[in-house]
Formats: structure tokens, C-alpha cells, sequence
């Protein structure tokens, strides 16, 4: 993308989050909060991109991958999802023991009157992967749903061989345009953002995230353990240049972060994992599959957000007690990302489960928003070094991919 003023787009994001930071703390919490359409603007700009990005992209990966290679990824791809989602598990419950979030939090359930209402439980997975209707997918961006027909189109595509060109060449030229429009919708992302962020502190403010600060802080402590442990990992098996891969995805990454919605970060991911060589059939299947199936920071935050509950509470839960519920949160956690504030359904049946105080919940609402940037933003990074593991797997990753290379841009971090 070309330098707008001589600064890039990361630049100029960065400027709107700082700038929207200011604004939401200095202004009027009015004015900020009369900013909040233009936030959600952008948003909705992005998700109007997301479902013919993943279905064609999709599509066209699969088809150039051949039908042999897709049963063999789907097995990977759940297999390193359930592995990482159980680590951001555990990782959560042992800080939640150890930092202790919910001691001396003196907050006191608010009345059932104040309780905002839950949102409805999720669907079964059924519902959730199978779509009545494409066409109802691709209006309501179902991902799981999206990717689960493109799969099966992709597979009859090459099955009839040469009658599909016509078909194939169509849904390239719907890729490249599609990046071409996210483009565009990206010139009004540091517009977006900074909005975003001023609309947020404007209607929070800053004394509800200080009362609540230990619970923040120990969220943020335990997520970067998870990331610095998942990056290292990554770094073992696959030998990539981490310090080029967190150079290459900071825009997502901040998108994701001052959005707090990974759909928004999702077509500026996709790009830069092809940029760093992981094969189009690869990112177009792991990434948008993990966004229903590798929650890494909403997972982690789960379980940190529970112990929180009880420690607040004043509810002792033995060592049996918090595995066999980190196992149920494992099950409970898939699945769920198409839900609005998906963390809160399953947060609060695990606090039916366990005869926790449902109340408590809108304790911590009023933070829910600064802990979801980060959570968001482990989402999706996990889910870009989900599509590097599978590829290495696959033996992918050509040995000049960008990603084995150190950053020599002036001015950027060392590599990895």
C-alpha cells in the first residue's frame, strides 16, 4: 500500500489509536461516545469484504492443492487447535492460582435488576458448521459455515476437471479484487480506530478499569506467558524469523487490538501470511477454521475470568474440580466465535456449573472491552502461527519464504 503524508498505513493506525486513546480521556465522554458509528463503520466495511475474500480465496487454494491434501490438513489443523486452546487453558488456570486476581476485589454482585441479559446459548455444532443456505452464510459471515461449502465445492470443482476453468479463473479474479477493495476500506482504518478506542474510554472511562485493575493486568501478564511459550515453540519446530513474522502482522495485529473484532483483522492477516510464504490453500483454510476452533485468548481468558468469579465470591474450588472444569471449557470454548460476546455464553454456563454467582459477570463488563483487545489480538496471532506449524508440516514452506529472513527495514526490530 502506498505512504500517505511519506508515513505508512502501520503508522497512521498507530497514530489514530494514540489519538483516539487522548481524545476518549481528555473529551467530553459525550463527544467521545458520538464517535462510535464511525468505529463502527469500519467494522462493518471489513466484514463486508470477509465472506467473498475466505470463499474465493478458499476455493481457488483448495482446487490448485488437489483433493488428496485436504482430509490430511483438516486432521492437522484440529489436532494443533485443540492442543493450543488446552495449553491456553492450563496456562489461565495457573494464573488465576497464582496471581490471584479475585483476592481483595471487595466487589459486591450487583442486583438482578442491573444484570445485563446474556446472550443466547450457541448452537449445537451441526447448526454451526452445515448451512441451510450458502447464500444465508455468505449474507451472515458464517466462517465455519463458508468454509465448511467451500471445501465441498472445491472438491467438486476438480472432480469435473477442465468444465471448472471457466469457474476457477472467475473466482481468481474475485480474490484479486477483493484484495484490491480491502485495500481501499484499509485508507479509512487509522479513521476507524481512533474512533473505536475514543467511543470505548468515552463510555467506560478510566475508574471502572482501575477498580478492576489486577484482574486486567493478570490477563495481560498471562497472555503474553501463552504468546512468549507459543512463539518459542513455533520458532523450535518450524525455524522461522519470529521477529519477521510480528514485523509482517502488525497491522492485523493492531487492527485486531484496537478493533477488538478479529473479523476486521482477517483480510490484512490472510495477505500477510501469503506474503511470508504460507501457501494461499493453507492460510485460507487454517485461519478462518481457527477463528471458530483456535480461541487461544478467549480461552485463556475463560478460565482466568472464572477463577476470578470465585475468588471474588469467596467460593474455594478444589484442584478436581478446576481440571475437570478446564476439560469442560476445552469442549465449551469450540465453536462459539459467531455468537456476539461469545465469551460471556460460555462464561456464565461454567458459572451455573459450578454454582458461581451469576452476578458477578456484570462486575467485570465494565473491562470486558480492554481485556477483549487483547484476548482478540492473541486470537489471531495464534491463528497465523497456526497456518506456519500446518505448513511446516506439510513440508510448504519454501526455504526463501520471507519468513526465514531477518528485517532489515530501517528502524524495525531484530529478527527472530
Amino acid at each position: 500500500m502506498k505512504k500517505l503524508f511519506g508515513l505508512s498505513l502501520t503508522k497512521w493506525i498507530f497514530i489514530g489509536l494514540f489519538g483516539g486513546i487522548a481524545f476518549g480521556y481528555f473529551a467530553p465522554p459525550e463527544w467521545s461516545v458520538a464517535l462510535k458509528p464511525m468505529g463502527l463503520l469500519f467494522i462493518r466495511l471489513i466484514k463486508m469484504i470477509v465472506a467473498p475474500l475466505v470463499f474465493a480465496s478458499l476455493v481457488t487454494g483448495l482446487v490448485g492443492a488437489g483433493n488428496s491434501h485436504i482430509g490430511r490438513l483438516l486432521l492437522k489443523a484440529l489436532v494443533w487447535f485443540w492442543l493450543a486452546t488446552a495449553a491456553a487453558l492450563a496456562i489461565g488456570l495457573v494464573a488465576a492460582n497464582v496471581l490471584r486476581p479475585g483476592e481483595g476485589a471487595h466487589l459486591a454482585p450487583v442486583s438482578h435488576g442491573e444484570v445485563a441479559p446474556l446472550p443466547p446459548k450457541h448452537r449445537g455444532v451441526i447448526e454451526q458448521v452445515v448451512p441451510e443456505s450458502v447464500f444465508q452464510a455468505l449474507a451472515g459471515n458464517e466462517l465455519l459455515q463458508i468454509v465448511f461449502f467451500a471445501i465441498l465445492f472445491a472438491l467438486g470443482l476438480s472432480a469435473v476437471g477442465t468444465k471448472a476453468d471457466p469457474v476457477v479463473d472467475f473466482l481468481n479474479g474475485v480474490t484479486a479484487a477483493m484484495f484490491k477493495v480491502t485495500e481501499y476500506v484499509m485508507y479509512f482504518a487509522p479513521i476507524g480506530v481512533a474512533c473505536a478506542i475514543a467511543a470505548a474510554i468515552g463510555a467506560h472511562g478510566v475508574d471502572v478499569l482501575l477498580r478492576l485493575a489486577k484482574l486486567v493486568g493478570s490477563l495481560y501478564v498471562a497472555l503474553f506467558f501463552f504468546v512468549a511459550a507459543l512463539l518459542l515453540l513455533v520458532k523450535w519446530y518450524t525455524r522461522i524469523r519470529v521477529g519477521r513474522a510480528l514485523f509482517e502482522l502488525r497491522e492485523p495485529l493492531t487492527l485486531a487490538f484496537s478493533t477488538t473484532s478479529s473479523e476486521s483483522a482477517l483480510p490484512k492477516a490472510i495477505e500477510s501470511m501469503e506474503r511470508l510464504g504460507v501457501p494461499p490453500h493453507i492460510v485460507n483454510f487454517v485461519i478462518p477454521a481457527g477463528y471458530s476452533f483456535n480461541l487461544d485468548g478467549t480461552t485463556l481468558y475463560l478460565a482466568m475470568a472464572t477463577g476470578f468469579i470465585a475468588q471474588a465470591s469467596h467460593v474455594e474450588m478444589t484442584l478436581s474440580q478446576q481440571i475437570v472444569m478446564m476439560l469442560t471449557l476445552l469442549v465449551t470454548s469450540k465453536g462459539v466465535a459467531a455468537v456476539p460476546r461469545a465469551s460471556l455464553v460460555v462464561l456464565s454456563a461454567t458459572c451455573v456449573t459450578y454454582g458461581l454467582p451469576l452476578e458477578m459477570i456484570a462486575v467485570i463488563i465494565g473491562v470486558d472491552e480492554v481485556m477483549d483487545m487483547a484476548r482478540t489480538t492473541v486470537n489471531v496471532l495464534g491463528n497465523c502461527m497456526a497456518s506456519v506449524v500446518i505448513a511446516k508440516s506439510e513440508k510448504a514452506l519454501a526455504p526463501d519464504s520471507l519468513i526465514f529472513q531477518r528485517v532489515r527495514h530501517p528502524g524495525a526490530p531484530g529478527a527472530g
